[in-house]
């Protein structure tokens, strides 16, 4: 059975980095399409960032273009998501996704979903 993990989430103020890790099992990135997404309270869950292994293809949301960088660590069959000049707005559950071949448009179009980390930006 396929299982996608996150970590890494937590609190910290205005400015600061996270790296968040979306760990599989039962499936290999390589090769795939693996998304971020993130959901705040009473919002829409919406496309964080995509990266499609076959090329290294990486689409961001304009929101998080030159803040957030996606990575694949082939590996460790890992995925990462660096978080830098973090502020209040991306405050948010973040969630991994994984499709297999394709990155799909709709976000309900994955195949597989973690659970997602929270993470919390205070000012």
């Amino acid at each position: 059975q396929v299982q996608l993990v996150e970590s890494g989430g937590g609190s910290v103020q205005a400015g600061g980095s996270l790296r968040l890790s979306c760990a599989a099992s039962e499936f290999t990135f390589s090769g795939n399409c693996v998304g971020w997404f993130r959901q705040a309270p009473r919002k829409e869950r919406e496309k964080v960032t995509t990266i499609y292994t076959r090329n290294g293809d990486t689409v961001y949301a304009d929101s998080v273009k030159g803040r957030f960088t996606v990575s694949l660590d082939n590996y460790k069959n890992t995925v990462y998501l660096q978080m830098n000049s973090l502020q209040p707005e991306d405050t948010a559950m973040y969630y991994c996704a994984a499709d297999v071949l394709r990155c799909p448009l709709g976000r309900d179009l994955w195949d597989y979903w973690g659970q997602g980390t929270q993470v919390t930006v205070s000012s």
